[in-house]
């Protein structure tokens, strides 16, 4: 029996439960905090030396020196030569996919002229350089390479610099194939906080970047969270999360396997089901039971589903909206029989999967939009990694010899009202 929480909303004490569940606190572990600056503090001192001594001794590799931790370009497109037919199609119609989507993204610059000449706008320009976080080994994710590297690119970005570790040697052909397929310039067999550190500060070998994007275990997250302000990061992502809304008009096997498909991430992966059919909740909960013994990771299901899951019988299907809003989730699917009315109604969620045909493992892969998205609720004020993080907008202003008439003295009043009068002078200066 699979004891994951019962809440109803017509309960007194359902709002503190909900609250409860909700809690996530990534508070971080003071171990690996130590362990982080001081790894941090030595790679920004040593550079190359310091990476090769950190990844010897965590990945079990014996590199003599950088040279042996870099992958060329041949190797990387040897792997990709290398996959099985149906794996190189499935990835290149993956990429396809998703470039056509972040397409769609590319944000131009954009200016006006005022009547007396003044010329006010915005210019769009994307990063330099940007290094990407490839998790390794046995658990590595070739679709993360696509969906980081591939609106890298599209934005326009100059060199896209990739860290995958390979403990104990061991290289993922697929992630290398990906790396090839999508572009990325040069790639580094190095992780953990000592690849973030290569990057943020640069080494004589790896340049520093202008930003760092992908996932990694709570060394590299603790490390991304140090380096902010020396460098960008896209997030710092907590477990993965799924809230789906059902109507009760969908296979319940179908619920329940996409509740699993978020759940097997790891025990701490959130998986909630929403719904105002009690009887079709007790139907979810069987398929639960009936499936759960089938799945290669169901140890680690059982885990999350019992500590962070629910089933929420809620009074209708606005009561269910509502409350989506309030968790705000990673992913968010509408399993109903007529869900596209109720699209509008959803504010807060990093994606949203429309209808029983679409599972949330589509948008994982292959559908086109990025899989990268706010989690633990910030999806209130985040958005999913797209082009526009990999651009920066700057501001343009022209100001004619009519308009600093006009603006002189707007700005020489407002800024004697802030005490300070060279800001004054210096828009005097120009007045006629």
């Amino acid at each position: 029996m699979v004891s994951i929480k019962q809440l109803n909303t017509a309960a007194a004490d359902f709002d503190a439960r909900l609250d409860a569940l909700l809690a996530f606190e990534a508070a971080q572990d003071e171990g690996v905090e130590r362990t982080v600056i001081g790894i941090l503090a030595d790679v920004k001192a040593r550079g190359d030396a310091a990476v090769v001594e950190y990844t010897n001794r965590f990945d079990r590799l014996s590199a003599s020196g950088m040279a042996d931790l870099e992958l060329s370009r041949g190797e990387l497109q040897a792997a990709l030569d290398s996959l099985p037919a149906a794996q190189r199609q499935a990835l290149e119609a993956a990429a396809s996919r998703i470039r056509n989507y972040h397409e769609k993204q590319k944000g131009e610059g954009w200016s006006y002229t005022e009547a007396d000449g003044t010329l006010l706008g915005q210019m769009i320009t994307p990063l330099d350089r940007v290094g990407l976080y490839v998790p390794g080994g046995k658990a590595a994710y070739p679709s993360s390479v696509l969906m980081n590297a591939i609106p890298a690119k599209v934005a326009g970005v100059g060199e896209l610099i990739m860290v995958v570790p390979t403990p104990g040697g061991e290289k993922n052909a697929l992630v290398m194939a990906a790396a090839a397929l999508a572009g990325v310039d040069r790639v580094f067999t190095i992780g953990g906080a000592q690849a973030v550190a290569a990057l943020a500060y640069g080494t004589e070998t790896i340049p520093q970047v202008d930003k760092v994007v992908g996932p990694g275990n709570a060394y590299v997250a603790c490390a991304k969270r140090r380096v902010f302000g020396i460098v960008g990061i896209d997030m710092v992502a907590g477990p993965s999360e799924i809230l789906v809304i059902a109507d009760g008009s969908a296979d319940p096997d179908w619920v329940a396997m996409d509740l699993f498909s978020q759940a097997e991430h790891d025990e701490l992966a959130q998986s909630i089901l929403i719904c105002p059919d009690a009887a079709y909740v007790e139907r979810v909960q069987a398929s639960i039971e009936k499936l759960l013994p089938t799945m290669p990771r169901q140890a680690i299901i059982r885990t999350a589903l019992e500590n962070r899951g629910a089933l929420v019988v809620v009074k209708d299907l606005d009561e269910a909206c509502a409350i989506a809003n309030r968790v705000a989730p990673e992913h968010l699917e509408l399993s109903l029989a007529d869900p596209d009315p109720w699209v509008a109604k959803i504010r807060h969620a990093g994606a949203i999967f429309i209808g029983h045909y679409t599972s949330e493992s589509l948008g994982d892969y292959c559908a086109g939009p990025n899989h990268v998205l706010p989690t633990s609720g910030s999806a209130r004020f985040s958005s999913p990694l797209g082009v526009y993080d990999f651009q920066k907008r700057t501001s343009l202003i022209k100001v004619s010899r009519a308009g600093a008439q006009t603006l002189g003295r707007i700005a020489s009043t407002l800024a004697h009202g802030e005490g300070l009068p060279a800001h004054a002078k210096s828009a005097e200066l120009r007045l006629d």
